[in-house]
This record gives structure tokens, C-alpha cells and sequence, in this order.
């Protein structure tokens, strides 16, 4: 590294470089989440000109070498002559923060405010086809790599042909060289979005088409329901305690739309929608909806004799346990945190959903007296249940049945500062000694567990609390398990910042990482959903060098590179566990924080992992066999 730091140091990078040098700022990461949003963000602007009035129907197919072709019915890309001096297509596909969206006579409402979609996903493609169906006339244009791979005629696209119709086909295959793990699509989380699309538009159709190995899959999307649909989806295989119940207003120019059931579950499952675009951490629609549903269901209760006169509010939660609700608005001005749009940022949302909430609902209720019971009741049962457990802190079922102490097994750390410290969960008595011995104990607590834990998708919550490697891990991280047993979860308590799963590379470890975060994702889901979850990344192969430096190698993949980029020999050590590493070793690769290399579990899509988990982990065989025949070419072999 040079000591010179001047004006030369400072680097402006043109064009769409700047995409393809640090692509995670604009879809989130290179893996197959970000794969796929190449896809979303090309639908989504199909989307916007069907929220424009123009578009009706979409066509997403997934091609046989691999590529991805996006074609709608709207209007279709601008050709004309671009300020720039060439056709707006160009400007659109080649310039970031160039678009439509910006012009709000173009579009009242839309998902893609920051006009980077097309040219990201342009930038980030080996090449890019797009054909504009408009005035007649079907232009044409070709890109490689973000650059123009098709030559003007006066500054305009070439014609190919006539048509009568409108609209834009886009195709594209995405670039080996950025997205390194993989470049194949998920038709199944592909089809869960687009589908979801349909719910939130129910007057648009989107066909679905995989046509890779040899396959030729269609399907029709149209859910004329809507987000009514939509919450009879998502509680098709659970207990209703009252029917789908739908509202919808209009503030400040803000189109609100909400619909919500209760089924006979213990938590809430509330999902927000801006413009189409999921809001996976929420915003202000979602906190307008919980305090405006809390003041009008709270009067309700008192109004009706439920809460008397000194009794205390129901809380939020109380309100909201067993409740499934989805939110949608369309906002003309909406501002999210990121590119990726994970959390709505606009404080006018917040009223505006919380007006119509207390208005359309207090409406609703004051004719449906018996609905207002049923969600009263849940409200009731929650709030009993809290309080006992307040005044006992003891099994509101079972008393003292359930005992949460350790095995004593726990190697715990020095420091208490929780912002510091970390949790290794290893399996074996072997590995954990050597990692006991490795770790920096001021910070690092070891906790050996005996081979693979229970199944808790398969098991009764008895069982789940009876097994001792469960407990002890409870008992570890301090915060409890779960609402109702005794010892309810609460994130505030948790003694680790980081809870890092070690276990070998191979079939048995990733079977007791799957079995460990099942356990998590079902009890202590916020552990994930705050980001406290890691899996460690041991290496599986050590290159010993005749001439050189020795280099630790995490899978095939580097390997394969290793064997390209030293053609002289070397020795080949492959660890078939942890416990064959020495301290140094394991500490060198996996425990220490400025070498190490860890992976942090997240939930990509909360609507559907809760089906996948009951499809993977649960008791029913044929459906998982399907799963599993159906994705077979996904799979990472081990063998």
C-alpha cells in the first residue's frame, strides 16, 4: 500500500462501472437473492405502467440458456430523441438515475423512485436484448456488459419490423463474472413474487414460463381477490378464528388498502407493501396500521364491558397475537431506506394509514358485531396469558414441568458486555475442546452439543423442552424460548451478539445446522431476524505448497481455482472435521474475527419460509419428495 495519498488517489468512476464494481449497494448481493432481483426489478417497471394505467398483462420466462426475457403490453421504452442526442431507450439503460419515474405526469405512482433498475440490470448482464413495440413500429437494441453492442442510425434505434401492438420485451443473461456462486434462476421464488404481484393488482395477469432443462412450464396469475386473496393464501392451512375482513381508503392523496384475518396461533404475521415493492423490515405504514388498530380495538373492548374501568389497555401485542394482516398503499413521493427498499421512511404514510385504519375499521366493526367479538377474544386470551406469566413467571400450563438449566457443558467468556461477545454452538466433544482452547476467552463462549439436536418441526413442544441440548442452549443465550412456557423470549436479554454455528463441512454438518436454525426460525425467530445468527465457514482443504505461502481452501470452487493458478505440484491436506485441527488452526481459520470467514442467516422472503421449513423439516413425505425432485438441480453435491 502506498503512503501517497493526493489528488491522484481520488477516483471518479463513470457510467454504470460503478454497478459492476460494487453491485451489492444496488440488489442487495451477488448470490441468488441478488440474481433474482435482476428479474424483479425489470418486472417492477412492467408493474409501474400497469399502476399507470397502461399495462394489463406481463410474460416472465426463464429461457433455456439461461437468460430471462420480460415483456408487457404498456406503452413501451421512449424512443425518441433523447436532450443527450441519442434515443431515450439509450439514456434509460445506460445512465443511472435516469427514467420516467421522476416525471409525476408520467407516472403517479411507481416502485422504481431511484431510476436505476433498467441500467443495473443492464450493467450486471453479459448482454441485454430490448425490443420497444410503439408507433407502429418494433425498434430494436443490444448491450454488452452495460455498453452498447448496436450501432444508432442517426442517433435512433433501428427498426426490425411493423406491429400494431405496444409494450417493451427485455432479455437478459446475467453475467459469470459478477454473479460468481451461481447464475440460475429460482422458479420457485420467482413464481412466489409474482404471484404476490397479482394479489396486490388484481386487474393484472403475469404469465410464467420455464422453459429450462427441457421443461416447458406455464402459468397464469390473476387473483381478481386481491390482498383479500392474498390473506386466504397465507392462512390456507391453519385455524380461522373469523373471516378475511377488507378495508380501503384514500388520505392525502395515499391509497390505502388493508385486509387481515385471525387464525388460532400464537404470534402476528404482518406484512407492508409499498407501490408493489415488499418492505421485509417494515416502515411507517405498518407502525400506522399497529396504533391506530390498538386505540380502535382498545374502545371497542370498553365500550363492550371487556376492559373495565381499571383495567389496563391491551398492548399492542395482546391486540395483534394470532393476526395476519397485509398492508398495501400507493404513495406518489415514497422514500425507503436503500435501493433494495426493505423499510418505508415517509411519516405521511404513517398517518395516512392510521386515518383509514380508525375510520374504515370502526366502520366495518359497528356492523359485524360478531367479528369485533372473535378479535376481541384473541385480544382476551393474549392478555390473560401475559399477565399470569407476569405475576408467576412460571409454566402458565404445566407449572414447574419444565426446568431450563444447563448441563453445565457451557464455556462461558469473560467479558458481560453483550455487544461484544459471541456463542460458538460445535458439535462434539472434540472439536469443542480444541475450540475451548483456541478461542479468546475474554470474548468467545464454547458450547459443545452431543451430535444432531431434535427435529422441533416434528417433535411436541413437550419434547422440545425435555431435550437437554435444547435447554441448555436456552439457558445459554438468556433470553427464554418462545411465549406461554414459563420463561417467555425476550431480545433484549440475550448475553451474545453473535451465535455462530460450527459444525464440519460435509452432509452431517449442514443436517445439524439445518436442525439448529429450524430451532431458532421457530422458537427465537428474532435471533434471526435481528441478525444475531452465523454459520462459520471451516475450510475444507489446506494447499501445502512445494515454493510459497500455505492457503486454507473453503470448498470445490476454491480449489478448482487454487489447481488453475499453481500448476506446480502441492500437497492436498482435506479436513474431514473440526476436531482435526489443531488450536492454532482452528483459531486461524474460523475463530479469529480479522481472519475468519462467516456467513449470516437471513430470512430472504418471511411470507414463505414458514411453508418451506413445515415442507423440509415436518412429517408430510410426499410433498418434500416433490420439493426435492423439483429443485434436484440446485443442489450442491457432496460426494
Amino acid at each position: 500500500m502506498t503512503e501517497n495519498y493526493d489528488a491522484s488517489s481520488i477516483q471518479v468512476i463513470e457510467g454504470l462501472e460503478a454497478v459492476r464494481r460494487r453491485p451489492g449497494m444496488y440488489i442487495g448481493s451477488t448470490s441468488r437473492r441478488g440474481l433474482n432481483h435482476l428479474v424483479y426489478e425489470i418486472v417492477d417497471n412492467s408493474v409501474d405502467e400497469h399502476l399507470a394505467g397502461y399495462c394489463t398483462r406481463i410474460d416472465v420466462t426463464l429461457n433455456a440458456d439461461g437468460s430471462c426475457t420480460v415483456g408487457d403490453n404498456g406503452r413501451g421504452i421512449p424512443v425518441g430523441m433523447h436532450q443527450k442526442g441519442v434515443s431515450a431507450e439509450r439514456v434509460v439503460f445506460t445512465t443511472l438515475h435516469a427514467g420516467g419515474k421522476f416525471d409525476s405526469d408520467a407516472y403517479k405512482t411507481s416502485g422504481g423512485l431511484h431510476g436505476v433498475g433498467s441500467s443495473v440490470v443492464n450493467a450486471l448482464s453479459e448482454w441485454m436484448d430490448v425490443q420497444v413495440k410503439r408507433e407502429g413500429k418494433i425498434f430494436h437494441d443490444r448491450y454488452r456488459k452495460g455498453k452498447p453492442d448496436l450501432e444508432l442510425e442517426k442517433g435512433l434505434l433501428p427498426v426490425i419490423g411493423k406491429t400494431k401492438e405496444t409494450g417493451t420485451i427485455i432479455t437478459f443473461l446475467p453475467d459469470p463474472e459478477i454473479f460468481e456462486q451461481t447464475t440460475r434462476f429460482s422458479a420457485t421464488e420467482i413464481k412466489n413474487r409474482l404471484h404476490e404481484t397479482t394479489y396486490l393488482n388484481p386487474e393484472l395477469t403475469i404469465v410464467f414460463r420455464d422453459q429450462r432443462d427441457g421443461r416447458d412450464e406455464e402459468l397464469t396469475f390473476h387473483e381478481p381477490e386481491g390482498i383479500l386473496g392474498f390473506i386466504r393464501d397465507l392462512n390456507k392451512n391453519k385455524e380461522a378464528v373469523c373471516e378475511p375482513i377488507y378495508v380501503r381508503g384514500i388520505s392525502d392523496g395515499i391509497q390505502v388498502e388493508v385486509a387481515l384475518q385471525y387464525i388460532n396461533e400464537f404470534h402476528e404475521n404482518i406484512l407492508g407493501f409499498c407501490n408493489n415493492i415488499f418492505n421485509s423490515e417494515g416502515g411507517t405504514h405498518l407502525t400506522g396500521f399497529k396504533t391506530a388498530f390498538t386505540t380502535v380495538m382498545n374502545t371497542y373492548a370498553r365500550e363492550l364491558g371487556i376492559l373495565k374501568e381499571k383495567d389496563a389497555n391491551f398492548t399492542g401485542a395482546d391486540i395483534r397475537n394470532g393476526c395476519t394482516a397485509v398492508i398495501s398503499i400507493r404513495h406518489p413521493d415514497p422514500s425507503f431506506e436503500g435501493q433494495t427498499k426493505t423499510k418505508l421512511d415517509n411519516a405521511d404514510a404513517a398517518r395516512a394509514v392510521a386515518k383509514v385504519t380508525a375510520d374504515e375499521f370502526s366502520r366495518y366493526f359497528d356492523k359485524n358485531l360478531s367479528a369485533l367479538r372473535e378479535v376481541l377474544g384473541c385480544a382476551e386470551k393474549a392478555a390473560k396469558i401475559r399477565k399470569t406469566e407476569e405475576k408467576a413467571k412460571t409454566n402458565l400450563l404445566t407449572k414447574q414441568k419444565y426446568s431450563f438449566d444447563s448441563n453445565g457443558k457451557l464455556a462461558n467468556c469473560e467479558s458481560r458486555d453483550a455487544s461484544k461477545c459471541e456463542i460458538f454452538i460445535v458439535e462434539g466433544d472434540s472439536a469443542g475442546g480444541s475450540a475451548k482452547t483456541a478461542r479468546d476467552r475474554n470474548f468467545q463462549a464454547i458450547l459443545p452439543i452431543r451430535g444432531k439436536i431434535l427435529n422441533v418441526e416434528k417433535a411436541s413442544i413437550d419434547k422440545v423442552l425435555a431435550n437437554e441440548e435444547i435447554k441448555t442452549m436456552i439457558n445459554s443465550f438468556g433470553c427464554g424460548f418462545s411465549e406461554g412456557y414459563g420463561n417467555d423470549f425476550d431480545i433484549t436479554k440475550l448475553r451474545y451478539d453473535k451465535i455462530i454455528i460450527m459444525a464440519d463441512a460435509d452432509v452431517d454438518g449442514a443436517h445439524i445446522c439445518t436442525l439448529l436454525l429450524t430451532l431458532f426460525y421457530r422458537f427465537m425467530p428474532d435471533l434471526i431476524g435481528e441478525g444475531h445468527v452465523y454459520i462459520a465457514m471451516p475450510p475444507l482443504y489446506k494447499a501445502i505448497p512445494q515454493k510459497g505461502k500455505e492457503e486454507y481452501l473453503f470448498d470445490d470452487e476454491a480449489l478448482a481455482r487454487y489447481r488453475k493458478h499453481h500448476k506446480s505440484g502441492f500437497t492436498l491436506q482435506r479436513y474431514k472435521g473440526l476436531g482435526e485441527m489443531d488450536p492454532e488452526q482452528l483459531w486461524e481459520t474460523t475463530l479469529n474475527p480479522e481472519t475468519r470467514t462467516m456467513r449470516r442467516v437471513e430470512i430472504e422472503d418471511g411470507r414463505s419460509a414458514s411453508d418451506i421449513t413445515a415442507l423440509l423439516m415436518g412429517n408430510d413425505v410426499p410433498p418434500r419428495r416433490e420439493f426435492i425432485h423439483e429443485h434436484a438441480r440446485d443442489a450442491a453435491l457432496d460426494v
